[in-house]
């Protein structure tokens, strides 16, 4: 825990010092009764809604089968002209196989935040994808990497394996994160928009998001 964010509990909890025990906010019943539950569990309907979704945030999506990963990452990096890709240390090295005269460059503590601004694009798998919210959440598992080499590239290229990476809801995604883990939420490329509704894209992360959603063979 940070020092900041010590001095910041402490204070908190001086000032709660001489409030009954009852009425402290860790004694207080917070209703869990949310929907935990889908009503429709059809694994190709999942599918269709997250494409959908994640559309309509303006993600590029690319459906084929797990053997065409590499085909698929490869076409996406020479559209976008990339001659350099960042991946996390545990990115499946097949996914790249294809992908020729593209440097690799591995997401490892030597690498710096001025290399990582010069690399165009970024290759990721993902923890889970969201149908209802057109969500890819990533928590750092050695396929995905720190939290920075999704936000810096211009350019992510994120790999869902589906049916297992895919869930309907929300309440059906939190049992399967570890909270414990540095979750990152991604509905869309970075956007913003001014009071007038501008909208500009790539403020906060890549500009452009292609996500293949890679069915899982047999």
């Amino acid at each position: 825990m940070s020092g900041g964010r010590d001095v910041v509990l402490g204070r908190i909890r001086r000032a709660l010092a001489d409030v009954p025990a009852a009425e402290r906010p860790e004694d207080v019943a917070v209703p869990r009764d949310y929907r935990t539950t889908h009503t429709d569990d059809d694994p190709a309907r999942a599918l269709d809604l997250l494409a959908a979704r994640l559309a309509d945030y303006r993600a590029r999506v690319h459906r084929c089968g797990e053997q065409e990963i590499p085909r698929r990452v490869a076409e996406l990096l020479a559209e976008r002209g990339s001659r350099a890709v960042v991946v996390p240390g545990g990115l499946p090295s097949a996914w790249l196989s294809r992908a020729e005269g593209v440097e690799v460059v591995t997401d490892d503590p030597g690498l710096t935040h001025a290399r990582l601004d010069g690399v165009r694009s970024v290759v990721t798998g993902c923890a889970l994808a969201i149908a209802e919210t057109g969500t890819l959440v990533l928590d750092a598992s050695p396929d995905q990497g720190s939290r920075r080499i999704s936000l810096i590239p211009d350019h992510h290229v994120c790999v869902v394996r589906a049916p297992a990476q895919v869930v309907a809801s929300v309440p059906l995604a939190l049992p399967r994160l570890d909270p414990a883990r540095p979750l990152t939420w991604i509905s869309g490329p970075s956007a913003t928009s001014d009071i007038e509704l501008d909208r500009v894209e790539g403020v906060h992360g890549p500009r452009v998001l292609d996500v293949i959603i890679a069915t899982t063979d047999g």
